[in-house]
């Protein structure tokens, strides 16, 4: 009976030793690591160009540029001609460029005259758009007329404020080292379609004296006017009205000096044309 015992506890302490099976052999083999794909292609600023090279699309799209408004282009506008029967003077001011949306090359001129010619400008400029409705010009501008000659460097700006106001402001520095600024406002009221009212005003600014020119330091001189204008066609149209000039400080002194009107007021007749 011992011995059955014997025998039967050694088969149950022999169980789990022969249950353990070395699985060493059945070991799955660890996969290869597969290697990166190759990365796709960057996407493109324009479809076109996954099919088309760059440089055919680019010619293609500048096209399109041209054709939509990128193409150069010219203007002449005249904005005020006009005479002043009650002096029997006339004046005028005006623009002409020529370029594209962006950059242009401007003239501008103005002046007035009599018997003889008194006073003209003539100006040179880059123009250069910086915002949609505002560009920044620089360039040169040439004194003509009786008085002294001078060539000013001319730096300033011209464009469309809020509210459809026309504004015009440029610093002046002659080779003779004048420095002088003005600045301009207009405004179209349309009163119907083809006549439109059109205020406009002027101060024009020195930072020292310059008796050769007429002119003191400070505020030089202002200009109030307001034309009716009837448009018989956007290109075309006469007007007439009414324009108060002034001069300020310094300038009024040398202008009494000199026996000249310290103000005056003119009516006018002209026209307004472009093309």
């Amino acid at each position: 009976m011992s011995r059955r015992l014997l025998i039967g506890a050694l088969a149950a302490f022999s169980t789990p030793a022969l249950a353990q099976t070395d699985h060493s052999h059945h070991a799955h083999p660890a996969p290869e690591a597969s290697l990166p794909a190759e990365a796709p292609p960057a996407p493109a600023d324009h479809a076109a160009e996954r099919f088309y090279s760059r440089e055919a699309m680019q010619a293609a799209r500048d096209q399109l540029a041209r054709e939509h408004g990128g193409s150069a282009a010219w203007k002449v506008m005249l904005s005020t001609a006009e005479a002043r029967p009650d002096d029997e003077t006339y004046a005028w001011s005006g623009e002409a460029w020529y370029g594209g949306d962006l950059d242009r090359l401007v003239l501008k001129s103005q002046g007035e005259g009599g018997d003889k010619l008194h006073a003209a400008e003539v100006q040179a400029l880059y123009s250069r758009a910086v915002s949609p409705y505002f560009d920044v010009q620089a360039g040169l501008r040439q004194d003509l007329g009786t008085g002294p000659s001078r060539t000013y460097a001319a730096l300033g700006f011209e464009g469309l404020a809020p509210y459809w106001f026309e504004l015009e402001g440029t610093v002046f520095l002659s080779h003779k080292g004048d420095l002088t600024a003005r600045l301009e406002g207009a405004y179209d009221l349309r009163l119907t379609q083809k006549l439109i009212l059109e205020p406009r005003a002027g101060i024009e600014l020195a930072a020292q004296d310059a008796p050769e020119l007429g002119i003191g330091s400070g505020l030089t001189s202002a200009e109030l006017a307001l034309r009716l204008r009837y448009e018989f066609r956007r290109e075309f149209g006469p007007y007439m009205g009414l324009v108060h000039e002034r001069r300020f400080g310094r300038t009024a002194y040398l202008a009494r000096a000199a026996g000249e009107d310290l103000q005056a007021t003119s009516f006018v007749v002209g026209v307004r044309a472009w093309f």
